[in-house]
């Protein structure tokens, strides 16, 4: 493999370069309109624009990418997160046109970009799963028999679903109708699929994933676990690696299941498998991720791996150079999204210039971001603009160091999520590790924010200062004005 196409764009972009070229990889960017002096595609040895800025007229033209790769000499493709990443018609198309597919087979996406497909599959090996529905409802009636053996509340959600679409919570019968249509027709929307099923609602979960790379000789183990239960609209926000509650056996019990699932459909390359756990510490299969994860890095700092690296080597061949004895946990990490997004306004998207853009540094902390000081933050992409993320030899060193680097960060121009993880990180529930997907509906409002901003005390502190020397220099000025007056007298006088 000489030369890889990143089919992505921002940091994800940048972030699988680096790795290619520490690997002797040339690699292409492919670029929007939009994009056209990004720092990835800077980086790049190759640059090919594919069109205008919609992500419809570029990054998701599977056929334009498929061109520029072939024009360029590229072996492969790597598709990162978002867009054509979980697309398993792209990774067929990229396999038909000789190129190889950095990631898994067109065959694994297709069975667990499907819940439903996914939970059968999972099923077999005896991975736990939430009470609910195994195939896509097929009446209200149906509906109605489901719920007398759950009970209420229950979770609809969309079988070819992701990002919190197509989920609809129902808490009575009065509102089973409504929410089983509303749920219908925002996953036709979102994904041409009104494909919808039931599961009992897991009223304070914790959301944890555990992180898994198979190779192409039947080898498949487990990187441990990653806490990601801090989210907005379905989203997560913070993301830490190991999670502050389970116990080794837990987490050598979820591990197996991870692997169980990934073997159910011969899977290869970096995946995630998702779960929900309870308040007893129960886990129950959600789902698996078919590709890189954003909140990657943190598995990357307690295990030393660098997991684009063993994708690129999977993808070649190559068998996993490690077993599962050999990999440690060694310390802690926690990653912060920070995305264009209003904390004070119910995290609503928002755009503008990078007027001030300065990064932290320091021992343990860690960048991975698309942008530079001066450029316009897009409306036509994710908000996220990078993920800070902070690494300790144990959960409270990694933590202080994570609000030190939080309180270095400096951005100006556009409204972040800085402020919302710098609250976060001092809330006495994540400090003691005590908090589910409810976190920020339980603990966050718009006041607690401004109350507790860092920098408004600060610029508090700093205009006081600069209140108190100008009062001192007028002072000084007035003294001085004063003996002047007095001398220039008593020179008159002097003269007479």
């Amino acid at each position: 493999m000489n030369k890889i196409l990143v089919a992505n764009r921002g940091e994800i972009a940048l972030r699988i370069m680096r790795s290619a070229r520490e690997m002797g990889i040339k690699t292409v960017a492919v670029y929007s309109e939009a994009d056209r002096t990004m720092p990835f595609v800077l980086f790049a040895d190759e640059a090919v624009c594919i069109g205008p800025a919609p992500s419809n007229q570029s990054y998701l033209v599977a056929e334009k990418i498929i061109a520029v790769a072939k024009e360029t000499g590229a072996d492969a493709i790597h598709p990162g997160y978002g867009f054509l990443s979980e697309n398993a018609r792209f990774a067929a198309q990229v396999t038909a046109a000789g190129l190889t597919f950095i990631g898994p087979s067109a065959s694994s996406i297709e069975v667990m970009g499907s819940k439903l497909a996914a939970k059968q599959a999972a099923q077999k090996f005896g991975v736990p799963m939430v009470p609910g529905t195994e195939t896509p409802l097929k009446s209200l009636e149906e509906a109605r028999e489901v719920v007398k053996k759950t009970g209420f509340p229950i979770l609809i959600k969309a079988s070819a679903g992701g990002g919190g679409k197509g989920m609809r919570i129902v808490n009575d019968p009065s509102e089973l109708e409504e929410q089983i249509r509303l749920a219908k027709s925002e996953a036709l929307s979102a994904f041409g699929d009104d494909a919808v099923f039931i599961e009992k609602y897991v009223g304070s979960p914790k959301h944890i994933e555990i992180q898994i790379l198979g190779d192409q000789h039947g080898n498949c183990v487990y990187l441990f676990e990653r806490e990601c239960s801090i989210q907005r609209r379905h989203q997560k926000l913070i993301e830490e690696a190991p999670s502050s509650c389970l116990t080794p056996a837990i987490r050598a019990a979820m591990g197996q299941c991870a692997v169980d699932v990934a073997k159910a459909c011969n899977y290869y390359g970096a995946g995630t498998v998702e779960f929900l756990v309870d308040e007893s510490l129960n886990f129950y299969f959600l789902e698996m991720n078919t590709r890189l994860q954003v909140e990657h890095p943190v598995t990357e700092l307690i295990t030393g791996l660098d997991l684009v690296k063993e994708q690129i080597k999977i993808a070649r061949g190559e068998k996993l150079s490690f077993t599962q004895d050999d990999l440690k946990i060694n310390g802690h990490a926690i990653e912060l999204r920070i995305c264009a997004e209003d904390p004070l306004n119910n995290f609503l998207p928002d755009t503008g210039k990078l007027e001030t853009y300065i990064r932290p540094q320091g021992y343990g902390v860690r960048v991975d971001d698309g942008y530079e000081q001066g450029m316009d933050i897009p409306i036509f992409y994710d908000p996220m603009i990078a993920k800070l993320i902070a690494w300790g030899s144990n959960r409270e060193e990694a933590r202080h160091r994570l609000i030190r680097a939080i309180e270095e960060y400096a951005v100006k121009g556009i409204k972040t999520t800085l402020p919302f993880g710098h609250w976060a990180l001092q809330q006495p529930a994540f400090i003691e590790g005590n908090f589910d997907t409810n976190f920020i509906s339980k603990f966050f409002t718009p006041q607690s924010l401004q109350e507790n901003d860092p920098r408004e005390e600060q610029l508090a502190a700093i205009l006081a200062a600069y209140v108190w020397q100008q009062q001192h220099l007028s002072l000084q000025t007035a003294k001085k004005e004063e003996q002047k007056s007095e001398s220039n007298w008593k020179r008159r006088n002097l003269l007479r």
